[in-house]
């Protein structure tokens, strides 16, 4: 999982295997987050949508969670005009995804120790954010 910044630059990278699924994974990355800054907003897919993970990040963190309603949860107040214009920035974070993408020890794990992986997932986002300062 990964956080990025306005710019789509990776500012917290956290691994884990693939059977957890991602809004328990959330508190984990926050607590990678590498710059001094404080974070307002976090966008995410769908998947997100989850009304006590929205409740502990704002309560814990002060941080306002922008995910569109699942199917299921149409009766959602906090979806608005407001959220979906910010929610069209989350290309920013697929395109982060696809600049590590380019490196080729990123796209698929082949190493068997996942400190190894992490190693090389923490020097792919060293050098996107090297190519851009």
């Amino acid at each position: 999982m990964a956080v990025a910044d306005s710019n789509g630059l990776p500012v917290a990278i956290c691994t884990a295997s693939a059977s957890p699924h991602e809004v328990t994974l959330v508190e984990e990355t926050l607590d990678e987050f590498l710059a001094d800054d404080h974070i307002d907003r976090l966008v995410g897919d769908k998947a997100y949508d989850s009304e006590s993970l929205a409740a502990k990040l704002a309560s814990d963190r002060a941080i306002q969670l922008i995910v569109p309603p699942k199917e299921t949860n149409q009766q959602r107040a906090d979806w608005g005009p407001a959220e979906q214009e910010i929610y069209k920035h989350r290309w920013k974070i697929e395109r982060l995804f696809s600049w590590l993408n380019h490196f080729r020890r990123t796209v698929v794990r082949w190493e068997y120790y996942v400190e190894n992986y992490r190693a090389f997932v923490h020097l792919a986002s060293i050098m996107i954010l090297l190519r851009h300062f």
